[in-house]
């Protein structure tokens, strides 16, 4: 029987380098190489758990930190936070850092407005605030006047605002009220005209969807004790208890409802998710005492449903790994009446169809670039809507029966604008654009393509100032995702765009696991693939190595959430080409990730050690099960939120 111990990552790590050397190049004016005064390690204790899996012995010395709240645990994490600010507070070139993330992050934000009875609602955040505040007009060129400001509610300002719906006649506002970035919420109403508060609200909870109907509000909502998300009903100026259940009784775990109602407010889609990849529609005819009905069940694929005019159209990825966009008529939805409208194509994927002003827009991914197609409803192509850079065009923004959208554009290097477009004409005008400090015509955005460890050729975003020298030398920041179909295109960040004011290179590879090129470069890094995506963040740092952007040691990584595992998975199978990682609200045990808080609805993504066949490739790659002693692996900081609710 094989026995193995696993070890706290970083409680065995040889700070080396840390993140400011590695990538403040020498132009700054700081000294190199760094010298930093190593404070003592905190002790942590060992306590070791034995188990048995699938015939082998894991060791685990350090399970008792999953008790979060005991004081054992709390009094650690404390030593920690010690620790790192002991180690950070010695580093040169903060100010430096300071002044040129101050002037990227404090700029005025504005996001893209939505007309509801003649009213514009929108959310901006002024160079000196922290948080976004809810604006409205009265006509688009109406005066401004503040909605929503949640800078009063807590000193600390972490009590954040957040649109949900409003009326159709635009004089009922939802908004969720947020406490420490926690994903609990509540809801309540806000009469807009006189700013009052109505007397509903709806507890903290975990909420999805929320959309009003004429006469009261449909919601989702996670029930804990259920183990998934119900659908309910209330009418407006009902209280709590007078919810009615609409849909989700009965059904299996790990299930989430959500639901939309479109302009004429009669018909009601409801969406069932079910391991993401899954998704089940049915429609309910609200001007009726009749029965929901099935549209599409347990297909293993996608479908997202609009509602425009009398006809429900679906785009998927059934049978069309590269999506394809359906039609079908709302008097007899089901899938044997449904037809083609827009088909799928081999060169690009479909991400999302619009309806505004009569005509379909339809979002596409090609080549890891967005492009938008217009068509005519019955699937005629019209023509585009692009733009020179390489870029990305957000949603648009817009009502069925409206001649007037709005969409949003940026690149890496290229900060937002935000476009107000005529369906009836194809003219755009600027709306509104951040003015942010930064010359665009100074860098250099470039599409790479790499080979990857098994010859799958594999895009990479790289962003730098013009007329660097390829010498092998320059600090290189390099992130990724490749996870659970989520795309990487090129967008405005003011963090990453600090960086290469900075004289970093900036690189963001296109890893399998995404939805870059449709559901099988998704299916080609989950599960049993998923060390594929890792391969291809290896494959990134190597071929910038080879290619003289950089060298070993001078790439920081950074990766959150999943991309957390990924820059944690990175580091453990290939130390000697990072100089210092970032790795934030990570999932780094995979053998019991699954056991805590979200975890067991990413089990279609990951798999489960319950598993026997699963079991083995999650402890082949698992983090913190492939910790050796003795590696001299680079500097590490971790980050994680106490108050998460998500990843424990």
């Amino acid at each position: 029987m094989e026995s193995v111990k696993t070890g706290l990552l970083w409680g065995r790590i040889q700070v080396v380098f840390l993140v400011l050397p590695l990538v403040i190049p020498a132009s700054c004016g700081e000294p190199s190489p760094y010298v930093i005064e190593m404070p003592p390690l905190p002790e942590t204790k060992v306590e070791e758990v034995e188990e048995v899996l699938h015939g082998i012995e894991i060791v685990d010395p350090y399970r008792w930190l999953e008790d979060q709240e005991s004081e054992e645990t709390r009094a650690w994490i404390a030593s920690q936070n010690a620790y790192t600010d002991a180690i950070m507070n010695q580093l040169p070139g903060e100010e430096r850092l300071r002044q040129t993330f101050s002037e990227m992050l404090k700029v005025d934000e504005i996001t893209l407005p939505f007309e509801r009875g003649g009213k514009y609602f929108y959310s901006k955040r002024s160079a000196d605030q922290d948080l976004y505040v809810t604006c409205i007009r009265d006509g688009l060129d109406g005066e401004e006047k503040v909605l929503l400001d949640p800078h009063p509610l807590s000193e600390d300002h972490t009590v954040t605002l957040n649109l949900l719906a409003v009326t159709d006649d635009g004089k009922i506002a939802a908004y969720s009220v947020r406490r420490g970035g926690i994903d609990e919420i509540t809801i309540k109403l806000l009469n807009v005209d006189t700013g009052e508060e109505l007397p509903d609200s709806f507890g903290e909870a975990r909420y999805g969807s929320f959309v009003f109907a004429r006469n009261g509000v449909y919601y989702g909502r996670w029930e804990q004790e259920l183990g998934g998300a119900r659908l309910y009903y209330r009418d407006l100026g009902s209280s709590e208890d007078q919810e009615e259940l609409v849909f989700g009784s009965g059904v299996e775990k790990d299930r989430s409802q959500g639901c939309s109602l479109w302009e004429d407010r009669r018909w009601l889609l409801i969406f069932q998710t079910n391991e993401f990849h899954k998704i089940d529609l049915f429609i309910k005819d609200l001007s009726t005492d009749s029965e929901i009905i099935p549209v599409v069940q347990g297909k293993d694929a996608v479908f997202a449903g609009s509602i425009l005019g009398d006809r429900l159209y679906i785009k998927t990825d059934w049978e069309a790994p590269n999506g394809r966009l359906l039609v079908t008529d709302l008097s007899n939805p089901g899938i044997e009446n449904w037809r083609e409208l827009i088909p799928e194509r081999e060169d690009a994927v479909l991400q999302l169809v619009t309806g505004v002003g009569g005509k379909l827009f339809a979002k596409y991914l090609e080549n890891a670039q967005t492009r938008i197609v217009v068509f005519d409803v019955e699937g005629h192509e019209l023509g585009d809507i692009s733009f020179e850079a390489i870029g990305t065009v957000g949603a648009m923004v817009g009502r069925w029966e409206s001649d007037e959208a709005f969409f949003n554009f940026s690149a890496f290097h290229i900060p937002p604008t935000i476009y107000r477009y005529s369906v009836s004409t194809g003219e755009m005008e600027v709306w509104a654009k951040s003015e942010v400090p930064i010359d665009s015509d100074k860098y250099e955005l470039k599409q790479l393509m790499y080979e990857s460890r098994d010859g799958t050729q594999v895009p990479m975003f790289v962003v730098h100032k013009k007329g660097i020298e390829l010498d092998g030398q320059n600090p290189v920041y390099m992130t990724g995702y490749g996870g659970f179909g989520g795309s990487i295109t090129s967008i405005f960040s003011s963090e990453f765009a600090s960086w290469i004011k900075l004289g970093v290179v900036f690189a963001i590879p296109c890893l399998r696991g995404g939805g870059e090129f449709g559901e099988e470069w998704h299916r080609a890094g989950m599960l049993e693939n998923k060390q594929n995506v890792f391969d291809d963040f290896i494959a990134a740092a190597e071929y910038l190595i080879e290619q003289k952007y950089t060298r070993p040691g001078k790439i920081a990584i950074r990766g959150g959430s999943n991309g957390g595992l990924l820059v944690g998975a990175a580091m453990i199978q290939r130390p000697d080409l990072y100089g210092a990682v970032v790795c934030t609200y990570p999932l780094l045990d995979m053998l019991r990730y699954h056991k805590f808080m979200m975890g067991r609805v990413w089990m279609s993504e990951y798999g489960s050690a319950d598993d026997p066949g699963q079991f083995e490739y999650l402890y082949k790659y698992s983090p913190y099960h492939n910790v050796k002693s003795g590696e001299e692996y680079p500097a590490v900081l971790f980050m994680t939120g106490d108050a998460d609710t998500r990843v424990a």
